[in-house]
């Protein structure tokens, strides 16, 4: 219990004390540019908590999960089928190298002549950043599968799709959540940047819109809504990972007390 109230301790207690200083730092400000941040709550309920949240927040994130999904189950099925095959992962290694060192955001004009400036090029430029971390993580993943549990399976004849469930898939989960945990910063990172361009709608779109005119402690708001998504999708995201490597971290608890 005490472990616990520790933990929780050191994650709420460093940003508490970030945002009371900002709070008394700006509480006297004059700066057009830097409102206090008194002004900026205030305005938060009211920007947010109303129609932006069906026609900006909601279709954001729809458009994250879409092309996140999707870039998971990309990244996955692409990264198993390269990893098991030594002459494969030989013949794509200088392409995968070359198209995950291209920036996301300079595909962002590219992709606007190709698909027009709907929801299908957003989703497009949360794929094409999700899919390398995604994709490599789990090719490395299905790289390192162990030697002896492989042997153990051909011995016992386990072939097929039970193979590839029970050894392959669940011997790289651990490398392809941690891809996954860094495809999901990323893809908040370019549904921002993907609505910044060529946007009717959309968190990033709104901001610019703030900017644009001049409503800085609304545009603020839009900067600390953007950083509290982040904080919970990260937050279930480790809870969605709790569950799918509880069988790992059991492993790992065990090797520890040996």
């Amino acid at each position: 219990m005490s472990e616990v109230v520790r933990r929780v301790g050191v994650a709420v207690g460093l940003p508490v004390v970030l945002v009371g200083l900002w709070w008394f730092a700006s509480a006297g400000s004059t700066d057009f540019y830097f409102p206090p941040l008194s002004r900026i709550v205030e305005v938060f309920p009211e920007t947010w908590f109303g129609p932006r949240m069906v026609d900006d927040v909601l279709p954001s994130l729809g458009r994250l999960a879409v092309g996140y999904g999707a870039a998971l189950v990309l990244g996955v099925g692409l990264g198993m089928l390269i990893g098991s095959s030594r002459t494969l992962r030989a013949l794509v290694e200088p392409l995968l190298e070359f198209l995950r060192a291209v920036p996301p955001p300079v595909l962002v004009p590219i992709l606007v002549l190709v698909a027009g400036i709907g929801d299908t090029m957003k989703i497009l430029v949360i794929i094409s950043g999700c899919l390398w971390p995604i994709l490599l993580n789990t090719v490395e993943g299905v790289r390192a599968v162990d030697e002896v549990l492989a042997d153990t399976c051909r011995t016992y004849r386990i072939r097929g799709r039970l193979r590839w469930w029970h050894l392959v898939l669940r011997s790289a989960s651990p490398q392809i959540v941690t891809g996954a945990r860094q495809a999901l910063s990323i893809g908040i990172i370019l549904m921002v940047i993907s609505e910044m361009f060529a946007a009717s709608s959309g968190l990033g779109y709104t901001v610019i819109q703030f900017k644009d005119g001049f409503q800085i402690p609304q545009m603020w708001s839009g900067v600390i809504l953007l950083g509290l998504l982040g904080v919970l999708l990260s937050v279930l995201f480790r809870f969605v990972e709790h569950r799918v490597l509880d069988w790992y971290h059991g492993v790992r608890a065990v090797q520890k007390e040996r």
